[in-house]
Order: structure tokens, then C-alpha cells, then sequence
């Protein structure tokens, strides 16, 4: 089986995708699986329905996750890529000395913006037995990330969900007094205005859909008008100020909680960006920075992480 060399080495989606053992954990895929340009199974990943199901077996299949589903026009998450986040943040704390294998009690990690979907929470928790604290500032994603919890076996003992009422907050009014984290992630909006969204979100679409026309041999327009409206809800896609600023935010109320965290991290979208961030980290004197590049095919990504605490090393 060819390998996705670039993922992760835990990565459970190195491989290609296999259709036959997808189908049969979520039947409704079949209807979405055609023959691309190279005679090989596929989907046209333009097609929201299609990238959904995809999840939907992909969860069943490898997180025994049996019911899972998101509203309407709520950002549906590309899982390999969500999964590797995960696993590069275990290592993280391994290096730390903070090895999941030798705690006496489960890593508790802080997702801002867990969304409708809670994928980091579903994935952490099944692949290394994290729990969660899951916040998010829209009350009807957090109610569908809540059914997701109270629908699938073992996610309620795992993962909590708590609503962020401050649009201008981060960890204010979610972390509680007295309350330890091991680590917290993020992905943060993207864009600064939601002209700028939209545009975003019709260039990745139109990307999408030129690609799979032409794996597919064929353009389905009415399919691509469709799927411009499936780039997520305001609050998952921009903020005032775009991710720059919501970084900022973020490292600055990071350092009230430098006591109550070991590792805090976000990913960042652009490396043009990364400067800005560093900029940020040196003004709250953090004590150690690092930034963890990952890929998935011709898409880079990058996270960076940051402590305030002296990291021990054997």
C-alpha cells in the first residue's frame, strides 16, 4: 500500500484510502465512490455530502465512532490532517517528560473553538485516553458537539464542552480556578472580515472542484454552487483583526494562565505569520517556543507551542 510519507508516523490514514472497508462501515458512501481518471476508487471532494460520509466512515472505521454528523454549512474537518496535530502534540509532551505511558492520571487538554464537529476531542481521547475540555463561543455548535459526546460510547467521561459568552475572551471565563491543563490547541479563524472569508472559501472550493473535475472527468457546476456554502459558520472562519490578532489575544491571556498549563500551542495558516507570533511570545516572556511544521500532500502546516515553565529533560 502506498504511504502518505508525510503524515505522521502514528498517523492511521498514511495509507490510501481504502473504499471496500469505508462502505461497509458507512454504507452511505457507496453512492458518493466513482472511478477517477487513473481507474482508482474516489470521491469528488468538492461535493460536501460525499467529504461527509467520507468522515462519517472514516470515524466508524478507525475511532469507533458510530453516530456523528454536523449542521448545515458548519466546517466539515479533513481528519488525517486533524489527527497529526494530535500526535505531534503527544510527542511534544513525551519530550517533556510527560510521557502519557508513565502519568498516574489522564493528559487533560483545552481545545478553543472545538466546534460543531469536536474532532480533536474524538480523536485525542480514542488514540491516547486524553480528556477534554472542549469551549467554543457558538451555543448551536457546542449542542451538536454535545450530542456527538452523548452518542457515542466513552466520549462523555472524556470530554467536557463549556460555552465562551466574551467574544473578546480565550481561556477567560473557560479555565476555572485552580483548574491544570497539559496542554491546549487550537484552530483559530482564519480570515479578518467575512468578505475576506468568502473569498477564501470560494477559492478553496473552486480549487476543489477543478481537481476533482479533472480526476473525475467531468464538472458538475450545480455540485460546486452547492459546495460554496459549506465553509463554515462566521465564527469558525473569521475575527476581527483575522488570525494575527486572535493569536495575539490568545498569547496574551496565556500568560495569566502560565501556571495552570504546561504547553500552550495554535496552529497558524501562513508562515508569514510566524513572526508576528514570535513577536508576541517575547513580549509575555515565554520561557521556550517551539514550532512543529507537518504536511498533508501539497498542504503545509505548521503549529507552535510555548511554555512558561522550565521543561525538564532526562
Amino acid at each position: 500500500m502506498i504511504q502518505k510519507t508525510d503524515l505522521h508516523p502514528r498517523n492511521k490514514h498514511r495509507g490510501r484510502y481504502d473504499f471496500v472497508q469505508l462502505i461497509a462501515a458507512n454504507p452511505i458512501l457507496e453512492s458518493y465512490v466513482k472511478l477517477n481518471a487513473f481507474h482508482e476508487a474516489s470521491i469528488d471532494f468538492a461535493n460536501p455530502k460525499a467529504v461527509k460520509a467520507l468522515n462519517q466512515a472514516l470515524l466508524k472505521q478507525f475511532y469507533c465512532i458510530s453516530a456523528w454528523d454536523i449542521p448545515a454549512h458548519y466546517l466539515c474537518p479533513p481528519i488525517p490532517g486533524r489527527a497529526d496535530y494530535l500526535h505531534y502534540l503527544a510527542d511534544l509532551l513525551a519530550s517533556s517528560n510527560r510521557s502519557v505511558a508513565v502519568r498516574p492520571k489522564p493528559v487533560k487538554v483545552l481545545d478553543i473553538g472545538v466546534g460543531a464537529n469536536a474532532i480533536y476531542p474524538i480523536i485525542g481521547s480514542r488514540e491516547y485516553g486524553w480528556h477534554f475540555v472542549g469551549a467554543d463561543i457558538d451555543a448551536k455548535a457546542l449542542a451538536n458537539a454535545q450530542q456527538i459526546v452523548d452518542n457515542n460510547s466513552g466520549l462523555s467521561s472524556a470530554i467536557e464542552l463549556r460555552l465562551q459568552t466574551s467574544a473578546l475572551s480565550i481561556f477567560n471565563g473557560i479555565v476555572r480556578q485552580d483548574e491544570v491543563f497539559d496542554l491546549t490547541m487550537c484552530n483559530p479563524p482564519f480570515h479578518a472580515s467575512l468578505a475576506e472569508a468568502q473569498a477564501g472559501t470560494q477559492r478553496k472550493w473552486k480549487n476543489l472542484s477543478n481537481r476533482s473535475s479533472r480526476a473525475l472527468g467531468k464538472h458538475d457546476s450545480k455540485n460546486t454552487a452547492t459546495a460554496l456554502n459549506f465553509g463554515g459558520q462566521a465564527t469558525e472562519l473569521y475575527c476581527a483583526g483575522g488570525e494575527i490578532a486572535f493569536i495575539a489575544q490568545m498569547v496574551n491571556e496565556s500568560q495569566q494562565f502560565a501556571s495552570q498549563c504546561l504547553w500552550f500551542s495554535t496552529l497558524v495558516s501562513k508562515a508569514s505569520n510566524l513572526p508576528s507570533v514570535y513577536r508576541a511570545l517575547k513580549k509575555v516572556n515565554a520561557l521556550q517556543v517551539k514550532t512543529i511544521n507537518m504536511a498533508q500532500g501539497q498542504k503545509k502546516s505548521r503549529f507552535v507551542a510555548w511554555t512558561f515553565h522550565k521543561i525538564s529533560r532526562e
